[in-house]
């Protein structure tokens, strides 16, 4: 069965994708920090072969262990999905530098590390899949966390444009506001986040509308009707506008 490697699997989006991916039968590869979350859900999937890859993609020596996973010829990996993460506060001048150094690292250079690894691979073999998980902050102003997605979606629709055409499909899935606990690690419980109940999303509702789009060579998906509507809508907004907006969540 082909291999995913999934990074951030061990909660959230990434936790979900693997558990879609193992239920439609390939095999997994599961990058976090948290080994017992990743062996917890490990347990808990279909009867694939997994692999449990502890790391933390902020260091250079765990990096590298993953990065020498992804490029190993005798185990190919078929498809790489993008999931790490972690928010900060919208105020970027009263948030620590290095925090937001940090945050830059992992949603910026983390996956372009990554997808270097696993383009030559599977560039060489003529055939793979990647998915970055944006963000449709993306597409509005919002502080450095939106700046950082946009690059994601941008490099994206390049690399699907470039690589397409020699059987490597590069996707940037955006969804929007997510039940994942995200917000909670943010130390936003439940009902504090300022977000009305219509625009909440099901984890399992994305994961499958993204794998449906990365399976037709999409560069971008946006799950939901909705949420393809507001970003249209937010895209035409002059920037004072759609950055008052962006506020919400946090």
């Amino acid at each position: 069965m082909p291999t995913a490697l999934v990074t951030g699997a061990s909660s959230g989006l990434g936790a979900e994708y693997a558990r879609q991916l193992a239920a439609r039968g390939a095999d997994l590869v599961l990058v976090a920090r948290d080994e017992a979350a990743l062996r917890r859900l490990a347990d808990a999937l279909p009867p694939v072969a997994v692999e449990v890859l502890p790391a933390d993609l902020l260091d250079p020596a765990d990096r590298a262990r993953v990065e020498a996973r992804l490029t190993d010829a005798d185990r190919p990996v078929e498809l790489l999905v993008d999931s790490a993460g972690f928010g900060l506060p919208l105020a970027f001048e009263r948030n620590d530098v290095e925090a937001e150094a940090r945050h830059l690292a992992l949603h910026v250079e983390v996956p372009m590390r990554l997808m270097h690894a696993a383009l030559g691979p599977m560039l060489a073999r003529g055939h793979g899949r990647i998915l970055n998980v944006a963000s449709t902050a993306a597409f509005m102003p919002r502080s450095t966390y939106g700046a950082c997605k946009g690059w994601l979606v941008s490099f994206s629709r390049w690399a699907n444009a470039e690589y397409g055409p020699r059987g490597v499909t590069v996707t940037a899935v955006c969804p929007g506001f997510t039940h994942t606990g995200f917000h909670e690690r943010l130390g936003l419980p439940p009902g504090q986040e300022r977000v009305p109940g219509w625009m909440w999303l099901d984890a399992r509702t994305v994961v499958a509308q993204s794998l449906r789009d990365l399976a037709r060579g999409r560069s971008v998906s946006v799950p939901t009707l909705r949420y393809r509507a507001l970003t249209l809508l937010v895209r035409a907004l002059p920037d004072r506008l759609a950055a008052r907006l962006g506020r919400r969540g946090r």
